[in-house]
């Protein structure tokens, strides 16, 4: 079976790091290299953070790269819901050292390999947008190289988390996500803030994933560790209208739908675009749904996903 190549870039972030664990398991894809963006934390502590997964993975031989440190125009927010270091603030005395990113750029990374395999690689992006803003600008020919891209970011009903309408990842840089919404014409889906939301796994069955016997899910459920004590808070009449109990990983939504492509069941497709100057809705992903923009590159906005597939695949990422 052909495998199906990936380039990953990430924020990591402990919700990253499952989705990074989830990819890394699956047994018809293989990572060609993983680009770093500030986000969850510092754009140095993303790439070590990404470093220390893939050694527990046993894929130190995968390249990383430090990108972009900050967002094109704003202040970047960050309420460090998975701690300030990104992976809970859990110490790892045997962690890889900072030596081992690559030299190369990122962006540059991002350029050459997919200009190699032109229309061969997808591309999955779960922290801000920042690298492949910077990817376009350097090479308008780039999203053209893109076989497919998976999105985790934006929002489909004007819900946020960092902000009062917008999603953490588009808040943090804005023009990032508007140009990449805009100037990417390769095909694309988009697992948002709410579909996360609205398919949450329940406690019981984090538990027997994450209890597993083996230093995978060890590890995992120890860097969770904060992240779900505020999970585990008691959820307002208002967020229940949207936000179930339970566990939730949003990037392993948008990593999921590329290793089962079926694993989707329902989307919507239409065109988006990303407020920049609204007062209560800079960042929030904007749904043409009756074409008044008229542009002709459009995306797959999952709506539903098979769960049981999804349950699937993270135990598997922990075995």
């Amino acid at each position: 079976m052909e495998k199906k190549l990936l380039w990953v870039d990430v924020d990591a972030g402990v919700d990253d790091a499952a989705a990074l664990m989830m990819a890394l398991a699956a047994p018809n894809v293989e990572i060609l290299g993983i680009t770093c963006c500030f986000g969850n934390t510092t754009v140095e502590n993303v790439c070590k953070n990404v470093l220390r997964v893939l050694k527990k993975c046993n894929h130190l031989q995968i390249p990383v790269y430090q990108g972009a440190s900050s967002p094109l125009l704003n202040t970047m927010k960050n309420d460090y819901f998975y701690g300030t270091d990104g992976l809970g603030d859990v110490p790892d005395a045997d962690a890889p050292g900072f030596d081992q990113v690559q030299h190369e750029h990122a962006v540059d990374a991002m350029i050459r390999v997919f200009s190699e395999k032109p229309n061969k690689v997808t591309l999955v992006a779960t922290g801000p947008l920042t690298n492949l803003a910077l990817a376009v600008k350097m090479d308008p020919m780039f999203p053209k190289k893109i076989k497919n891209m998976s999105i985790m970011g934006g929002n489909m009903y004007s819900r946020g988390n960092i902000d009062i309408c917008a999603e953490f990842n588009f808040a943090a840089d804005p023009e990032a996500a508007y140009i990449v919404l805009n100037e990417y014409t390769c095909p694309t889906s988009i697992a948002t803030w709410e579909l996360a939301n609205s398919h949450s796994l329940p406690w019981e069955f984090y538990e027997k994933c994450t209890s597993q016997d083996s230093e995978k899910a060890r590890f995992l459920k120890e860097i969770y560790t904060v992240t779900t004590g505020y999970q585990k808070r008691p959820i307002t009449k208002l967020r229940a209208l949207y936000r179930k109990p339970g566990f939730v990983s949003c990037d392993c939504f948008a990593m999921a739908a590329v290793i089962a492509e079926d694993s989707v069941t329902e989307s919507i497709f239409c065109a988006v675009s990303v407020e920049l100057t609204g007062s209560h809705t800079r960042g929030m992903m904007v749904l043409d749904l009756d074409d008044k923009l008229n542009k002709e590159n459009k995306v797959s906005i999952a709506k539903e996903m098979d769960m049981e597939k999804f349950k699937g695949l993270l135990m598997a990422a922990l075995k």
